[in-house]
């Protein structure tokens, strides 16, 4: 179990994400999270820097979709901004939102990253698709009740990964 929810890569923000490693590991797309990843929970004011990493990888080619359990409206709202297709109320770790994006995309499971901040929902789903899974820490300490739950074992299973040298 505790390998399904090990990434594959950490970075510190989705800022860090570097497109010439991506495009060395055969991948073609990415499947966002929103809340934390992207922006922060309950918002939809993206950062100048976030379009500007979006674009970037528009141009060099990737396909990009949001996967997110948010409302449809707020998840509709940034995909909009960014023009990239969205998968809202996904139920992760569910795999058929990853089919979902997938499709969306036209990428296939080993071409394709998932990036979020969380090891049970976007880690894990995108583990059990064979997915190229981008860890990031959340952007903010303001969550939805029952994912602040979840956090308290998601922190004892990052310091077990930290301590192996898995996580930094």
């Amino acid at each position: 179990m505790l390998q399904k929810l090990c990434p594959r890569v950490q970075a510190e923000s989705v800022l860090e994400l570097d497109l010439v490693e991506l495009q060395k590991a055969g991948i073609r797309g990415i499947i966002f999270d929103l809340d934390n990843t992207l922006v922060e929970w309950k918002q939809d004011n993206l950062a100048p820097e976030v379009v500007d990493l979006i674009t970037k990888f528009k141009e060099a080619g990737f396909k990009m979709c949001i996967l997110s359990n948010a409302l449809e409206h707020r998840v509709e709202t940034v995909a909009n901004l960014l023009a990239i297709p969205y998968v809202s109320r996904a139920a992760k770790p569910r795999k058929f939102p990853f089919k979902k994006a997938l499709e969306y995309m036209g990428t296939e499971p080993e071409e394709t990253a998932v990036v979020g901040d969380q090891l049970f929902t976007d880690i894990f789903g995108g583990n059990r698709m064979e997915l190229y899974t981008i860890w990031t820490p959340p952007l903010s300490t303001t969550e939805f009740i029952s994912t602040k739950a979840v956090r308290r074992l998601e922190r004892l299973v990052i310091k077990r990964f930290r301590r192996k040298g898995i996580l930094q």
